[in-house]
């Protein structure tokens, strides 16, 4: 068995046989083991808008997440696999973990005897590039897609500018702008990226096995 955690109730790993699924609902900060884990922490305090952007009634907390990416990063270091979070999450620095490199390939942490990498999920069927950062204890490393894909749809929706504004409304013109992803569409893990991840964490029970 694998544990999801900080995953969808009927995501991408509802419903496969060997998997234990733990969405936000189930608090998946209570998951005491004893599986390998595929961990997703939720990243809206630890990325770019971490302060909620200037429409915001009230300004958050960086870093205020419930202390659900610390318990993902003590499951992985505990049960063994791999957490995923955007690239330059802000949470990296905050636990101590080392920045890997954006041409990929993976990097020995440097206070933990875990991995670090950075991958393009364009590679594995998402729309957009969406640069991730993983971090990996316990698993048999696998050579993957290194290197920026050749997604050009924009991954962020972010707070538009004036002139971005009427950039949208010229593409109804047919004047050109950037397509953008709904926040549904970003946060999607595309099925061949959930089965890496997975298939990394199956291999800490093969090794123990």
């Amino acid at each position: 068995m694998i544990a999801a955690l900080f995953v969808e109730a009927r995501g991408v790993y509802a419903g496969l046989p060997d998997v234990d699924v733990w969405p936000l609902e189930r608090d998946a900060r209570l998951y005491a083991g004893p599986w390998p884990v595929v961990a997703h922490p939720p990243c809206e305090r630890w990325g770019r808008y971490w302060h909620g952007g200037p429409s915001a009634r009230v300004r958050r907390v960086k870093g205020d997440d419930g202390g659900c990416f610390l318990m993902a990063l003590q499951a992985v270091r505990r049960w063994g696999g791999v957490l995923e979070h955007p690239a330059a999450s802000s949470a990296w620095a905050a636990f101590g973990l080392r920045k890997p490199s954006r041409a990929g390939g993976w990097h020995m942490d440097l206070f933990s005897d875990g991995w670090v990498c950075c991958v393009d999920q364009g590679h594995y069927g998402h729309r957009a590039q969406k640069a991730t950062w993983l971090y990996a204890v316990g698993v048999e490393l696998q050579r993957l897609q290194w290197g920026k894909s050749g997604q050009r749809v924009r991954l962020e929706d972010g707070y538009r500018s004036a002139d971005e504004r009427r950039r949208k409304r010229h593409l109804r013109r047919g004047e050109g702008a950037t397509e953008r992803l709904s926040k549904r569409e970003r946060a999607e893990t595309p099925l061949a990226f959930r089965d890496l991840l997975l298939s990394m964490a199956r291999s800490v029970r093969e090794r123990a096995a």
